[in-house]
């Protein structure tokens, strides 16, 4: 996958880039991430990317002329393709793992990532072919949620995780919160492992591990619940759950 990432702090990006699993995916040619600085395609000689608003107020506004020559620019040397053409927003859909995986199947991506007080009107109706928000909160440009859906897009793509079955287990994957996990040592400062996970028994291992994920959920994302296609098994493992948890649901 190629990822174009249009910023005027493309400093911001080292040391996310290069470590962990991003770092291995571009070595093994799995994932290559472009920066272009947004102000390599300014107009005057003072790279200047930014003017006040229009009819007044506070901040500065991101110019329509560099980021529309830096996309065209890209567009032109890929005659034909047409990629999604990301502005990092908060009036943007909110990311999600479903929203990873319908990306991580495209081949390029281009994002834009916004700055300032905000982006002229005109990146955002006619240059952009889609916004994304990472959340509802204020961030001071669109560089993080760039770095968040590289990471997550990146997670997503054959090769790039050692250990893939794991993949379909992390939390959201499945719709729902991930279960508990413990490793050595089987006891620590009195905390024991649970029994059942030392048991050898794969079907009570993945009805516990289902039962814990199911009520994670309940007790800290009980919205997710609402999303999610539940089996019947899944059903009475929450009846159970709820039983057993009289008093704080």
């Amino acid at each position: 996958m190629r990822v174009d990432v249009l910023t005027i702090f493309p400093r911001m990006f080292t040391g996310p880039l290069d470590e962990s699993i991003i770092k291995r995916a571009r070595e093994r040619g799995i994932l290559e991430v472009n920066l272009i600085d947004i102000r390599d395609f300014s107009l005057d000689k003072h790279r200047t990317v930014d003017d006040y608003p229009y009819g007044g107020g506070p901040g500065m506004i991101l110019r329509p002329e560099p980021v529309f020559r830096a996309v065209e620019s890209l567009l032109e040397k890929e005659p034909g393709k047409k990629p999604p053409i990301i502005l990092l927003s908060p009036q943007g859909e909110v990311f999600n793992q479903a929203m990873a995986q319908e990306l991580a199947k495209e081949e390029w991506l281009i994002l834009i990532c916004g700055h300032y007080e905000g982006v002229d009107e005109r990146i955002r109706a006619y240059l952009a072919t889609r916004e994304i928000s990472i959340g509802d909160y204020v961030l001071t440009g669109g560089e993080l949620p760039a770095m968040v859906l590289i990471d997550a897009i990146t997670r997503l793509l054959p090769g790039a995780v050692g250990a893939e079955d794991g993949l379909n287990e992390d939390s959201f994957s499945w719709g729902i919160l991930e279960y508990p996990q413990y490793t050595r040592p089987r006891s620590f400062r009195g905390l024991e492992v649970p029994e059942v996970l030392l048991s050898g028994d794969h079907e009570k291992i993945r009805v516990w591990r289902r039962k814990k994920a199911l009520e994670r959920t309940l007790l800290k994302r009980p919205d997710l619940l609402e999303k999610v296609s539940l089996t019947e098994e899944d059903r009475r493992l929450l009846e159970e759950i709820v039983k057993e948890n009289r008093g704080m649901i």
